[in-house]
């Protein structure tokens, strides 16, 4: 489906239980990832909940329409919030998707019942270690010149970007899934909304000496051997953010939700459970 919010036309899905409580899901990777892996890792939610997932503006199927800041972002989100008459949600971020989970918190905190972080960070400030943990993989087409312009948000052209992502999608997962190439095909390329996120976003994004604001129940959730988003990262917002279970995987990277996804929902469960709405 598809609704203009704030001047910008934005795809989004609905799934599941029509009048269960609301869960939306917020995708990392601005201009490569969109929606569809989290419809995929999380249906199995939708004999329970409402399932809402959206493409980001400049991203998946949505409107290449600026601006593509943070702020923009989650003003995008809770106008969704607000067209589906949606009083109270659960939130669940993933990626550079839990940074705008975080500072949705930060801003519409009272629309929210729980909120769930996975794989994510509360600043920049751990980025050296995916550089080491990078270079020292010896993978072809990798070197310091192309991450510090893909990390910089310096990348040229579309072309370019899938060539970029080709080098670095075996760092994501713990086994190699062998299906690298359909998935680099499958993906909506929109370079410039990655620019933007990486040369502009990135650079101002810090949210460490905020954490200690949200208050809502927090599941934080990651893959011990993710290195986009470090072990370090998650530590730091269990150590900050007040009411939070701190969960690691053991057997994942970047994404337990898909490598241990039948703990990942099971663990999900138990943290919604926990935290609903009727119950408040």
């Amino acid at each position: 489906m598809r609704v203009t919010l704030n001047e910008c036309e934005i795809y989004y899905e609905i799934h599941g239980k029509e009048d269960g409580e609301t869960i939306f899901f917020i995708h990392g990777g601005p201009g490569m990832s969109d929606s569809r892996g989290d419809v995929s890792a999380f249906s199995a939610l939708g004999d329970q909940y409402k399932l809402v997932f959206m493409d980001m503006r400049g991203s998946g199927r949505s409107e290449e329409k600026g601006p593509y800041t943070h702020e923009q972002w989650i003003d995008d989100i809770d106008a969704l919030r607000e067209y589906l008459e949606i009083e109270k949600l659960h939130i669940l971020g993933g990626s550079y998707g839990g940074y705008l989970t975080m500072e949705y918190a930060l801003k519409y905190q009272k629309y929210l019942q729980s909120i769930t972080l996975r794989d994510t960070a509360a600043n920049d400030k751990y980025n050296y270690i995916s550089i080491d943990k990078a270079l020292a993989s010896n993978l072809p087409g990798i070197d310091e010149e192309m991450l510090t312009r893909l990390f910089g948000g310096e990348v040229r052209s579309n072309e370019e970007f899938k060539e970029m992502i080709r080098a670095i999608l075996p760092l994501y997962t713990v086994e190699d899934t062998g299906n690298n190439e359909a998935k680099l095909n499958n993906i909506y390329w929109h370079y410039e909304t990655h620019n933007f996120a990486f040369s502009t976003n990135k650079k101002m994004y810090n949210i460490s000496d905020r954490l200690s604001e949200i208050k809502v129940p927090t599941l934080i959730t990651v893959g011990i051997h993710d290195w986009v988003t470090p072990l370090e990262c998650s530590e730091e917002l269990a150590e900050k953010i007040p009411n939070n279970k701190f969960v690691k995987f053991e057997n994942s990277g970047h994404s337990p939700h898909q490598e241990e996804n039948e703990a990942y929902i099971k663990l999900l469960r138990v943290h919604l459970a926990a935290n609903l709405i009727s119950l408040k």
